[in-house]
């Protein structure tokens, strides 16, 4: 049973997760610690394959919701930006409320919201819904991380982490061909109630199981007004991406609101953060010239990467003519060699300076996105899968020792603040990037269509050919019109990936702004 502590707001540090006494004097052993691992990895692996599970689906989801395709990328940004959210606060809810309870709480909210995902009837309530989905998500991640370490004996702890690591990183593989097999065999809501029992079994078993780690609780201050800052300018700056290519950008007054909104509450909440005692954000991380580079490369590398996945199936189901199962196993054979590589990375990043690691890494992943740039229309599957394959040697090599670097780079007592605040911007990039590339496919498809159409069949011959051939004249246009149609999508979409390439080259550049690191930082605070 907890206990609960009175203190001075005015007499606290930044709040940070209270660690149970005693963490490694009682760890369950044999059956138990089998079990409540499996539980612990099952939790962390339904929050994070919510990421992916409907980058397949945008386009049944958007059509069975009479939505456009670019509406429907709703359903992941949202996801993203409300997990981002949470993430921060984290640390303070745990201390406040018990790592058990909110763990456990959050499970089952996350169980209960994804339901309700998948009886939603509108882009609207949908959107709604994920965004507490996401909300309710968010402390899940950490919080597993944190309960296995917990559990584990202190010589397993190794063992833990990497339960951990390999269902964080098996998950967004898992996401798209899940997705796609429930979408095709049975229907889009599935893709959600997937997660009801797996939630409702964990949260059960779980309290049963974990309830002796519950940690001490203190009536901590939360940061209010941080906190609604940043609710706000992140909001503001997510609608405003979103509903921009829908209304002309800055041609619509409410862009022009939502912009004026982003800039001064982002600017506010700078200003705030930087002076408050207790920040929900601690930003005085960036001081050090290793995180701030690290944050840097992530946010780059990161965005151009989820950018590329969720584009990939977006291309693959409405203009190659693949189903949401197909599009996800082609999106998901970069996961393949990330499994097999990334216990080999994480040996290797510590006796190799991280620097080096992280800089192959995503020169590899921007080699493998530059050669996706030159994609033609008649491509087999082979030819759009195997730079996807190889592609996935760079993630581990990207992930793993960025984190340490980045860790590394801030003081041990402020190695919680900046996991926190790295993985904020991770998201935040992520989602951003997802609207951005959206918004230039649509953009840069009636740029080229326009031009196409300028230079194609200007005398005719084409047409003429056609219905020489007994095609009506209708018929034979429309074919035409398809064709440049088809040619527009395959050229944005290389633009796309040229520009992802761009990301990745800057973000190898990044990386070596980071001064050589000192010391090996504890990475069990990373989420």
């Amino acid at each position: 049973m907890s206990s609960t502590v009175s203190a001075d707001a005015g007499s606290l540090p930044a709040p940070k997760p209270v660690p149970a006494p005693g963490l490694f004097d009682a760890p369950l052993t044999g059956g138990k610690l089998v079990g409540a691992g499996i539980l612990l990895a099952a939790a962390n692996f339904i929050a994070v394959l919510d990421t992916t599970i409907a980058n397949v689906s945008v386009s049944t989801i958007a059509g069975s919701l009479g939505a456009s395709t670019s509406q429907g990328t709703y359903v992941i940004t949202s996801y993203a930006v409300a997990e981002a959210i949470t993430v921060p606060l984290t640390g303070w809810l745990a201390n406040r409320f018990g790592t058990v309870r909110v763990f456990i709480l959050s499970m089952v909210m996350f169980g209960l919201f994804s339901a309700l995902c998948g009886l939603a009837n509108s882009l609207g309530m949908l959107i709604a819904f994920r965004v507490l989905q996401g909300l309710a998500g968010g402390p899940l991640m950490p919080l597993s991380q944190t309960l296995l370490l917990r559990i584990f004996p202190k010589e397993k702890a190794p063992a833990a982490i990497g339960l951990w690591a390999m269902t964080t990183l098996v998950a967004p593989i898992a996401g798209p061909i899940l997705g796609g097999v429930l979408c095709d065999q049975y229907s889009w809501p599935y893709i959600f109630w997937i997660n009801v029992p797996v939630a409702l079994v964990c949260g059960y078993i779980g309290w049963r199981m974990l309830k002796r780690y519950e940690t001490t609780t203190a009536k901590l201050p939360i940061d209010r007004i941080g906190l609604i800052l940043m609710v706000v300018w992140v909001a503001a700056l997510q609608f405003m991406l979103d509903e921009g290519k829908e209304k002309d950008w800055f041609a619509s007054t409410e862009i022009v609101l939502l912009a004026v909104v982003a800039v001064v509450f982002f600017i506010a909440f700078l200003i705030w953060e930087l002076t408050e005692k207790n920040p929900i954000v601690d930003l005085r991380v960036f001081r050090h010239r290793g995180f701030t580079a690290s944050v840097t490369t992530i946010c780059l590398a990161f965005g151009a990467f989820f950018g590329s996945v969720v584009l990939t199936p977006l291309w693959l189901q409405g203009y190659m003519g693949y189903t949401a199962t197909w599009s996800g196993c082609v999106s998901a054979l970069t996961g393949i060699l990330a499994v097999m590589t990334a216990p080999m990375v994480a040996k290797m990043s510590t006796t190799v300076d991280a620097r080096k690691l992280v800089c192959i890494g995503v020169v590899w992943l921007g080699t493998m996105t530059f050669v996706r740039a030159f994609n033609t229309t008649d491509m087999s599957m082979f030819q759009i899968g195997w730079p996807l394959f190889l592609q996935g040697i760079g993630l581990p090599l990207f992930f793993v020792p960025l984190t340490g670097l980045a860790l590394s780079s801030v003081n041990p007592e402020e190695t919680a603040s900046a996991a926190g605040l790295m993985s904020f911007c991770r998201t935040m990039s992520g989602a951003i990037a997802t609207s951005i590339v959206n918004t230039s496919w649509e953009n840069d498809a009636t740029y080229f269509h326009a031009e196409l159409s300028g230079l194609v069949d200007r005398m005719g011959d084409a047409v003429n050919t056609l219905t020489a051939s007994g095609m009506p004249a209708d018929q034979a246009t429309a074919s035409l019109a398809q064709t440049v149609q088809n040619q527009a999508i395959m050229l944005a979409t290389n633009h796309i990936f040229m520009m992802a390439a761009i990301s990745f080259s800057l973000a190898a550049m990044a990386v070596w702004l980071a001064p050589k690191p000192t010391r090996v930082a504890d990475t069990s605070a990373a989420h």
